[in-house]
């Protein structure tokens, strides 16, 4: 048996889906999930709990339950982040509901061509593009994945594309070093199994 950080799965699933190292793997679904593969292609084991690491230093943003801290990636880059923006897309969700529930009805909502829908992916993108010029300035990033449950369907091209603007406009030299990508609808949602399961030497 291994043990290992399920961030650092996802950076491990995007290099072996690329065969290339420096890699960091996000993975948006209950939780912010990040990981890396450094250079030479180790799992660093380093605490890259992403999901607790400021993107927004604004002291009056938006708080996280568990930590007490604010800004944390938990809160821009997860189901929380498109439940948090949904009433301010004209959307509303019932209170009975289970978060993966009220995602599951934004996400509907988006495929059916809702504008507000589209919006809170197009916001979570952006808050991603200055994300990821935060994270470069800690890891050598050529390439970086997005995962998860946020990232299903229409969401992930959606947040992709916005993240690729804020950085093309904001930060040209990284957009032209860092890859930002999906894998397929499929991988998005087992492709950590796959690469923990691959770390078991029989």
């Amino acid at each position: 048996m291994v043990v290992a950080n399920d961030g650092d799965i996802a950076a491990l699933a995007a290099s072996m889906a690329l065969d290339k190292n420096a890699v960091m793997g996000i993975a948006m679904g209950t939780s912010e999930a990040g990981g890396y593969v450094d250079p030479d292609g180790h799992v660093t084991g380093w605490q890259n709990e992403l999901a607790f690491a400021p993107v927004d230093y604004n002291v009056n943003s938006a708080l996280d339950d568990w930590s007490g801290d604010f800004g944390v990636g938990a809160n821009y880059f997860s189901q929380y982040a498109v439940i948090r923006l949904a009433p301010k897309a004209g959307i509303e969700l019932s209170e009975e509901l289970t978060p993966a529930e009220k995602l599951k009805i934004v996400q509907e909502h988006l495929e059916a061509g809702h504008r507000g829908a589209e919006q809170i992916f197009e916001t979570i993108g952006t808050y991603f593009g200055y994300a990821v010029a935060n994270y470069a300035q800690f890891y050598d990033i050529d390439h970086l994945q997005i995962s998860g449950r946020v990232t299903s369907g229409r969401a992930g091209d959606i947040i992709i594309d916005k993240a690729k603007e804020v950085l093309t406009a904001e930060y040209p030299e990284l957009a032209q070093k860092i890859n930002l990508f999906l894998p397929g609808e499929y991988e998005r949602r087992i492709g950590q199994s796959v690469a923990a399961a691959s770390l078991v030497k029989l």
